[in-house]
């Protein structure tokens, strides 16, 4: 497969990844399934945006350079003949970076909420959170300490490990396009191979 046709199945792959981060990211915000009376209950993680902002926001710009990098003209992008094939695989590289960032932003997040539990009503009371050091990943009965919102402890802790799920996929496709983007670069894209002495003046 040539490195333009590759960069945009990376780009349709990225597509589900990306909407999927964004909705998960969304549902944290209704614990439980449930629209909470107060703001300040949510775990603090959820307003980082994980899901929104890195797998999400920052994952739609390299989507958009990979889906098109097939479209360009292989002597020239944007009317601009100075601009190649080879710097426009150039350019993808840059953004699959950012793209790797995003994602791994969202896994970062992700993996210390995880670790650090959900925020809840406790049995004194107050608000905060009862777990400590993931001992709630090894042991289910610790999570009777959640008394609201309902369901709290699954639901964040499902959310955020498919959060974490889809960073780990999206930085592996972003690094894949890194590394095509770097061999179009040096190598060109073979559906471009004689194009241009084919279209220039003989």
């Amino acid at each position: 497969m040539c490195t333009g046709g590759c960069a945009k199945c990376l780009g349709g792959t990225l597509i589900p990844l990306t909407v999927f981060g964004i909705l998960a990211n969304i549902l944290l915000f209704f614990p439980g399934g449930k629209v909470i009376d107060n703001n300040e209950h949510l775990s603090e993680e959820v307003w980082f945006f994980g899901g929104i902002l890195g797998s999400g926001f920052l994952m739609i710009f390299p989507v958009l350079v990979f889906l098109g990098l097939k479209n360009n003209d292989c002597c020239g992008c944007c009317g601009n003949e100075r601009c190649g094939k080879r710097f426009a695989m150039f350019t993808s590289t840059i953004f699959a970076v950012i793209g790797f960032l995003g994602a791994g932003y969202s896994f970062v997040i992700s993996a210390i909420s995880i670790n650090k539990g959900s925020k809840c009503l406790m049995d004194n009371s107050t608000w905060g959170y009862p777990f400590h050091d993931g001992d709630h990943l090894n042991d289910k009965a610790l999570w009777s300490k959640c008394r609201e919102p309902e369901n709290v402890v699954s639901w964040n802790l499902t959310l955020f490990s498919i959060l974490l799920i889809i960073a780990v996929f999206q930085m592996l496709l972003c690094t894949i396009q890194v590394v095509n983007g770097l061999l179009g670069t040096l190598c060109g894209d073979c559906r471009c191979c004689g194009c241009c002495r084919r279209d220039g003046p003989v």
